[in-house]
């Protein structure tokens, strides 16, 4: 009830206005550890529905997705309301503003969104410092946390795989696990990434740098997020890569499909999604295997939809719209649903 209140004031707001005004709420109030501690003693899942992956144990199956914890501010909260880990960023090697606005729009209607954000953020170095610090104070059984990694506008295909080790190699320490984001629509080119001339080459550096990089937190695992928007064959070219050079992949990002809005630009998440974002997990599920790690994500709103990812074949969901549109309250609540 406190949530759909304030939703109303906020959705009065443009859609990135709203979200900054709740970034800058959300780090004042974490910053009080007894309001932290509250939230976390209410939302803690139950034991039912935890996981182990890639030698680390997340409490619960449901995730936080890139986009929403861009810069890596809001960690320490999203951990407290329940979230089984966090995946923070999109972060590119240098600082940028990302597409000017307006940039991100709501369809309630719909419960949708699009955005052409542009990967807008403070750089791997600004995010590195972050994450170094929350990990120094970070408690012991703290979510495990993912960098999603990605390549500035300016950066052409073939220097790419050079600006995603980078990257990885500034922010990638201080979590558990990386993923590297070849889908976005918003910046050009990028999905061309995943092409397998593109994606080996550039799945091949990264693990190299991993490799060399003295990591003491699990397998410390990379993967890829791939767009909703790949035929079969393209499918088929990616999961023969993936299976071989990555440790799993996130499936889906947003859709350039438009079933409304057709004249606006920009990735398209929430309930439209859920369908071609499912389809598309269910076929990498049957081509990679059974015991090969994916994530699902893309219109989970309640648990029934956590349930069909999972029918597809996914080992964690994760969610972004839903978020929004649900409210703090949703990744305790499904939690709770699943472990009944």
């Amino acid at each position: 009830m406190i949530y759909e209140v304030a939703k109303r004031l906020l959705f009065r707001l443009d859609a990135e206005a709203a979200h900054d005004f709740t970034v800058a709420q959300i780090t004042r109030l974490q910053q009080m550890p007894i309001f932290l501690q509250m939230v976390a003693s209410r939302c803690r899942p139950p034991r039912s529905v935890a996981k182990e992956l890639w030698g680390l144990t997340f409490r619960s199956p449901i995730g936080i997705a890139a986009g929403f914890d861009k810069n890596a501010l809001m960690i320490p909260f999203l951990g407290a309301i329940g979230f089984g880990f966090v995946e923070v960023g999109t972060v590119t090697l240098h600082p940028q503003s990302g597409n000017p606005p307006p940039r991100m729009f709501r369809y309630p209607e719909h419960r949708a969104l699009i955005n052409r954000l542009g990967f807008n953020n403070a750089g791997a170095h600004a995010v590195a410092d972050r994450l170094q610090r929350w990990r120094a104070s970070a408690a012991v059984d703290a979510p495990p946390l993912f960098v999603n990694v990605g390549k500035n506008k300016d950066v052409t295909l073939d220097r790419a795989a050079d600006a995603y080790a980078q990257c990885y190699m500034r922010v990638a320490r201080w979590a558990d696990g990386a993923v590297l984001n070849l889908s976005s629509p918003n910046t050009p080119n990028l999905r061309d990434l995943q092409r397998p001339e593109h994606l080996e080459t550039l799945l091949t550096l990264v693990r190299s740098v991993r490799d060399a990089m003295p990591f003491t937190r699990g397998q410390h695992p990379i993967l890829i997020k791939i767009a909703p928007d790949l035929d079969s064959s393209q499918l088929a070219e990616i999961c023969d890569v993936t299976t071989k050079l990555a440790d799993g992949m996130i499936c889906t990002n947003t859709t350039i499909e438009r079933p409304f809005a057709a004249n606006e630009a920009g990735g398209l998440s929430g309930k439209p999604l859920m369908e071609r974002s499912t389809s598309v997990l269910a076929e990498v599920r049957k081509r990679v295997g059974p015991a090969y790690p994916l994530i699902g994500v893309g219109g989970v709103f309640d648990a029934n939809d956590v349930r069909e990812k999972v029918a597809a074949g996914a080992d964690l969901v994760q969610l972004y719209t839903g978020f929004v549109y649900e409210g703090p309250a949703l990744p305790s609540r499904l939690a709770r649903q699943l472990g009944c």
